[in-house]
């Protein structure tokens, strides 16, 4: 029977698998109770070792396993800030990592509602400003947004995406890419988007988060 270490680091090798995470970037967690099980420093997510992982408590203090991701502090500023979160995905998947790289659409979301499924499984995404990586007050501005969401776009670095599963972080990651993917492919052309009332009814219906809502 899988458990949490199963299920991190078959994560690990379907994003690798769909090409996700190129090289030895990216970096995975999962929290059980007030422990959380994260990918360590320099780990190929292809190769991941269930037996072989890091883990933290929910302030991100060191308590066993190899030496955690720099990027642990994103992870834990999820799972404070919403105690449903249960998985983080960050990755430096290349179409989500080129949008990271232009203006936002909105201040609350560098992404506009162009498709449905975006909105179903991601919601609004914000973009943070850059920092180095690892910086924790990076993190910090993730923890004190005062409106709700599940995925962020770190400026010039990549997505973060949050979910009550392992899974529905993954299938928000992989979202994420692919819409990334369309906004690029539009270029310049002024596309048709979801208008507020269609974004907030799928939002609603889906648990994710959109328009003014808290």
């Amino acid at each position: 029977m899988s458990g949490p270490r199963e299920e991190l680091a078959a994560a690990g090798a379907h994003l690798a698998g769909l090409g996700l995470s190129p090289g030895a970037s990216g970096n995975l967690s999962i929290r059980e109770d007030d422990r959380v099980l994260i990918t360590p420093t320099g780990a190929d997510l292809a190769a991941l070792d269930p037996e072989d992982l890091s883990e933290l408590d929910v302030t991100g203090r060191h308590v066993a396993g190899p030496r955690p991701s720099k990027e642990f502090p994103l992870h834990t500023a999820f799972y404070r800030r919403d105690l449903e979160t249960r998985a983080v995905v960050h990755l430096h998947s290349r179409q989500a990592t080129a949008l990271s790289c232009l203006p936002p659409w909105s201040e609350r979301s560098a992404i506009p509602p162009l498709t449905p499924y975006f909105v179903m499984r991601v919601g609004r995404t914000p973009l943070l400003p850059y920092a180095e990586p690892g910086d924790p007050g990076q993190a910090g501005r993730l923890e004190e947004l005062a409106f709700a969401f599940r995925a962020v776009l770190l400026q010039n670095h990549g997505p973060v995406t949050a979910g009550a599963s392992l899974q529905a972080a993954v299938d928000a990651a992989v979202e994420l890419e692919e819409t990334a993917a369309l906004l690029l492919l539009l270029g310049r052309q002024e596309p048709r988007l979801l208008d507020e009332g269609q974004a907030g009814t799928l939002a609603r219906r889906y648990g994710t988060h959109w328009g003014t809502d808290g």
